[in-house]
């Protein structure tokens, strides 16, 4: 029975989740499985990995083939790196305490790098909420200065309204029309 260790996909359309899993190369993709060694979530930044390296590691040295896509996730977490240490020791080029010195360093180097790559992506989020709210922040002023003018605007029309109101209107003196000798204009016609 060919063994693989691959992904079975899981979540809604648009929002994949993947259980990673020891399988028959046989069974359909979302089908029977052998055993589950973890879980990948790629729609996280970084990418949630929760894999059991020894499970991983075992699977492999048994002969369990990974595919492409479980192979990346795999080498990003070491297993890759610790079967062929194993193969190693096995072989007796090194011993079992170099060999978990080894995946020691690189784990401990692979983390920093993982933990820089969240600090700098917290930054850059806390910078561009930083920037968005000083560009509400001047919209906001100039929306409560606009409101400001029109509200003084409005006001001081209120006031001349009300000054003319106020004031007696007074009619303003009739022309005198100087009637010239001779000219009458009928009455009652």
């Amino acid at each position: 029975m060919p063994a693989k260790i691959r992904l079975q996909r899981h979540g809604k359309k648009g929002r994949p989740f993947f259980h990673i899993v020891v399988a028959d190369s046989r069974a359909p993709r979302d089908g029977r499985f052998i055993e589950r060694i973890g879980s990948y979530n790629p729609i996280s930044n970084p990418a949630t990995i929760d894999l059991d390296t020894a499970k991983a590691a075992d699977w492999l040295m048994k002969g369990a083939q990974p595919s492409d896509t479980a192979r990346a996730i795999l080498s990003y977490k070491g297993v890759m790196f610790r079967a062929h240490l194993n193969k190693g020791v096995s072989k007796g080029a090194l011993t079992q305490e170099k060999a978990d010195e080894k995946f020691a360093t690189w784990t401990e180097q692979k983390e920093s790098k993982i933990s820089l790559k969240r600090q700098s992506l917290s930054s850059a989020v806390t910078t561009e909420a930083k920037a968005r709210l000083e560009q509400e922040t001047k919209v906001r002023e100039t929306r409560a200065e606009a409101i400001r003018l029109k509200a003084a605007q409005e006001a001081m029309a209120l006031e001349a309204a009300a000054k003319a109101a106020a004031e007696p209107e007074v009619a303003p003196p009739a022309e005198a029309t100087p009637e010239v000798e001779g000219t009458e204009t009928p009455k009652g016609e």
